[in-house]
């Protein structure tokens, strides 16, 4: 996945809900340089939770793993490779 220890997501494809594996995580709005600050977010005992900046909606999702999402291409993926 990334080297990040806290999963980060971005929404480029500008889908209204990003389906997540992970509770605690960085929304980063968009991927570098149009990025806006990237924000901690945990869902606690929440399913959802929408970003402050993008507003994005992101869900709970319970058969993906940690710092998976749906869809798989909002994954800040590292650069370096």
């Amino acid at each position: 996945m990334s080297d990040h220890v806290v999963p980060h997501f971005h929404n480029d494809a500008g889908v209204p809900v990003i389906e997540i594996g992970s509770q605690e995580f960085m929304c980063v709005g968009a991927n570098p340089p149009f990025d806006h600050p990237h924000v901690f977010l945990d869902l606690g005992n929440d399913n959802e939770i929408i970003c402050p900046y993008c507003s994005t909606l992101y869900r709970f999702a319970t058969d993906l793993g940690a710092g998976e999402a749906r869809p798989p291409e909002c994954v800040v993926k590292d650069k370096a490779a």
